[in-house]
């Protein structure tokens, strides 16, 4: 295993800790820079053969627009205000986890014939998880930082063993910022309902 920084893992590090910090404190701005974090995890994953992670980002950019939107204007047409933090119901839970389980598995199965990966069954289990986890980060769903965390704890070894120690690094950061989240969340959660101001510093 080699190490090589490059700039666009830098970039990437950068964009990316900005961003989990700013979800954690509910700040609109943090959808944006998600996007630039994006772009940037496209050019190093496909570079390091994690094509599922690269493809992923594509899928992030479309939901980030998504959960911008949600974010400003509450999930309803015509509305306007913030949207404030809730529970996964078990509807959700059930068609989240089913979607998550099927997906996984067709996506490991296409790495593991279509691609040159070494490590298609755990990119393709970070990728199920990443989008359960940011389909709740969308719609402000306390639990998605359980999911976060678990992907999390994939993630670090996976880029440990592709020379990907900045970003390695990195996740680790993400990590303990999902724990100071999900505790941000739980305190929203269990607070009367008053929506954070939009842009605002939470």
């Amino acid at each position: 295993m080699s190490w090589t920084l490059t700039w666009t893992e830098v970039l990437g590090f950068a964009t990316g800790a900005v961003c989990v910090w700013l979800v954690a404190r509910q700040h609109i701005a943090n959808w944006p820079i998600g996007i630039a974090n994006n772009v940037f995890f496209i050019v190093l994953f496909t570079q390091a053969g994690l094509y599922a992670d690269a493809g992923l980002q594509i899928v992030f950019i479309a939901l980030a627009a998504y959960g911008w939107w949600t974010w400003t204007h509450g999930g309803g047409p015509g509305s306007t205000d913030a949207l404030p933090v809730r529970r996964t119901s078990r509807a959700e839970w059930f068609w989240l986890s089913s979607a998550g389980a099927v997906g996984t598995a067709a996506l490991a199965l296409l790495l593991d014939r279509a691609t040159d990966s070494t490590v298609p069954f755990w990119d393709a289990l970070t990728t199920g998880l990443s989008l359960m986890a940011t389909y709740g980060q969308c719609r402000k769903r306390v639990e998605s930082w359980w999911l976060w965390i678990a992907a999390d704890v994939v993630y670090i070894p996976l880029y440990v063993s592709k020379g990907l120690l900045l970003t390695a690094l990195l996740y680790v950061g993400f990590l303990a910022l999902c724990v100071v989240g999900l505790r941000s969340w739980r305190r929203d959660l269990a607070a009367p309902r008053t929506a954070p101001a939009l842009g605002a510093a939470a």
